[in-house]
């Protein structure tokens, strides 16, 4: 009967506690992480505020007493 070591098992170390990796996938490196948040969109810092002028403007289209 033959078993793994399990001191041949690497390990890493996350906020979660270690983790055992398994044979054949390589973790994620802040390298990897990097690459893809420079791929995705950027988003705002903070919350936008609406365009409520001119061509825009949704509830002025909504005047039907002009006409």
């Amino acid at each position: 009967m033959s078993s793994r070591d399990p001191r041949t098992l690497q390990t890493e170390a996350t906020l979660e506690g270690e983790q055992t990796l398994i044979p054949g996938v390589c973790p994620i490196t802040v390298c990897d992480r990097l690459v893809l948040r420079m791929g995705t969109p950027l988003r705002p810092r903070a919350a936008q505020k609406p365009l409520d002028i001119g061509l825009f403007d949704g509830a002025a289209r909504n005047q039907f007493d002009l006409f």
